[in-house]
C-alpha cells in the first residue's frame, strides 16, 4: 500500500455511450441487419459490432442503418460507457477516497463527444489524470440499442462501436507509473487493440510489481472476425491466463475464450489454464465462479443466484426499470472495490470471494434502475448507501 492508501489502476475500453431504448429486436427494420453467422459485420443480440463491418456487411451507410431502426429518433441519454471506465468509476463510488485512489488510464479524441466523456468523469471520484486526449480520431462511442422486453421481460442489449481514438493507446503509455499499484484492472481490452495484443507483457509486468490483476472481457468481434471458431487470445498467448488473479466474462465470452461449449467444459479449460479465480456470469441467470486458493480462499465450481429483490422490484414495479446496459461492468465494480476493501481490512488472511461475488451481484443489480452504466451521484456516498443496501439483501437471500 502506499503510505496507507491503497491504489487502484486501470485501462482498457473507455466511451461515449448513445442508448437508444425501447429498439424492438424483433421488428423487420433490425432483422434486416442481423448476422446470420458469427462475425459476418450484422447485428445480434446481445454482441458488438464495428460500424465499418456492419456497414460492409450491408452496404449501407451506419448512419442510414441508425436512422431506419431507431425510427429517425435521437438517442434517449448520452453516459459514460465501456467496461474499464464504467468499472473504475463504480469502484470510485464504492470506497472511500481517504483509503482508497482509483486511477482511469486512456484515451479520448479532441472533439465534442472526449470533452463530453471528460466533464461527466471529472464529475465523479475517479481520478482521470492520466486520461488523454489525443490525435485526430474520434472519441471512440458505442450505440446501444435497448429491447427491454427482449429475453422473456429480461431485456438485452446490441452494440455497435467505433473504436477511433482507441486505436492510438500504446502499451508505452501506461509506464509513468501504472505499475505503482496494489491492483491493476483491465477491462473490454479488446477494444483497445494494441492494449489487448500486448497483454501478456503487461500483466507479466504487473506481476513482476506485485500488483493484483483482475481483467473483465468483452465481447471480441476483430478475433472473432478473423479467425471464426476459434478461441479468443487474451494477449499473445495463453500464457495471459496465469497472470491473471480474477477472471471476469459473461457466458458467451467464456466459451469463445476458452473455445468450448458447455460451461462445465469452458470451466474445467480456465481451470486449467493456471488463472488464480474466474466468474462467469449469465445476464438474470446464475453465474459461477472459482478459485484455485492462489489468491481468494479455494473452492470448488461454485453456483450464485442473481438478486432476487431486483428481480422482484423490477418486475411488480415496471416503472422502476432502466435498462441492462453496464450491469457487467458495473458487476466487474463491485467485485474490484469489494477486494480492495478487504485487503484493507486485512482481518482474513485471503480475500473472501463469496464476499466479492456479493458486492458484485448488488452493483451488477443497481445498475438494472438507471439508464447507461454510469449513475452519477447527487452526493457523495449516495451510491454506496444504496449498493450496500442491494448487498445485504443479497446476503440474506443466499444464506436461506
Amino acid at each position: 500500500m502506499h503510505k496507507g492508501k491503497i491504489i487502484i489502476s486501470g485501462t482498457g475500453c473507455a466511451l461515449a455511450d448513445f442508448l437508444y431504448a425501447n429498439v424492438s429486436f424483433s421488428s423487420d427494420t433490425f432483422k434486416k441487419y442481423q448476422s446470420r453467422k458469427s462475425g459476418d459485420g450484422g447485428l445480434s443480440p446481445g454482441r458488438l459490432v464495428f460500424t465499418e463491418e456492419l456497414e460492409k456487411y450491408s452496404g449501407c451507410n451506419y448512419k442510414t442503418i441508425l436512422g431506419e431502426i431507431t425510427g429517425g429518433k435521437g438517442p434517449d441519454c448520452f453516459n459514460i460507457g465501456g467496461p474499464s471506465l464504467v468499472s473504475l468509476i463504480h469502484t470510485s463510488q464504492m470506497l472511500d477516497p481517504a483509503s482508497f485512489t482509483v486511477r482511469f488510464f486512456g484515451t479520448a479524441g479532441r472533439d465534442d463527444t472526449g470533452r463530453k466523456i471528460l466533464s461527466q468523469a471529472g464529475k465523479t471520484p475517479l481520478n482521470i489524470e492520466n486520461y488523454l486526449t489525443t490525435g485526430t480520431k474520434a472519441s471512440p462511442f458505442t450505440d446501444v440499442l435497448s429491447d427491454p422486453l427482449y429475453n422473456n421481460g429480461h431485456g438485452e442489449r446490441t452494440f455497435v462501436n467505433n473504436i477511433g481514438a482507441a486505436w492510438d493507446y500504446q502499451p508505452e503509455l501506461l509506464e509513468k507509473d501504472f505499475y505503482d499499484s496494489d491492483i491493476v484492472c483491465f477491462g473490454g481490452t479488446a477494444l483497445v487493440p494494441m492494449i489487448h495484443d500486448n497483454l501478456t507483457s503487461i500483466l507479466g509486468k504487473a506481476k513482476k510489481r506485485g500488483c493484483i490483476t483482475v481483467v473483465n472481457t468483452v465481447f471480441d468481434f476483430r478475433n472473432e472476425k478473423n479467425d471464426p471458431g476459434a478461441p479468443w487470445p487474451l494477449g499473445k498467448s495463453r500464457e495471459s491466463q496465469a497472470l491473471i488473479d480474477i477472471l471476469i466474462m459473461d457466458r458467451e465470452e467464456s466459451f469463445k475464450i476458452s473455445g468450448q461449449s458447455t460451461l462445465e467444459d469452458a470451466a474445467a479449460c480456465f481451470v486449467a489454464s493456471g488463472v488464480s479465480s474466474f466468474i462467469i456470469t449469465d445476464g438474470a441467470n446464475d453465474l459461477y465462479a472459482w478459485s484455485s486458493g492462489a489468491f481468494f480462499g479455494k473452492t470448488g465450481l461454485m453456483q450464485f443466484p442473481v438478486s432476487s429483490k431486483v428481480t422482484t422490484d423490477l418486475s411488480t414495479n415496471p416503472e422502476l426499470r432502466g435498462d441492462t446496459t453496464g450491469c457487467g461492468d458495473n458487476f466487474a465494480g463491485g467485485v474490484i472495490a469489494s477486494v480492495a476493501m478487504q485487503m484493507k481490512d486485512k482481518k482474513v488472511a485471503q480475500p473472501d470471494l463469496f464476499e466479492a461475488l456479493s458486492w458484485g451481484v448488488a452493483s451488477g443489480g443497481f445498475c438494472c434502475y438507471s439508464l447507461g452504466g454510469t449513475y452519477m451521484e447527487k452526493s457523495s456516498g449516495e451510491k454506496r448507501k444504496l449498493v450496500l443496501e442491494l448487498q445485504k439483501y443479497y446476503l440474506r437471500q443466499i444464506r436461506k
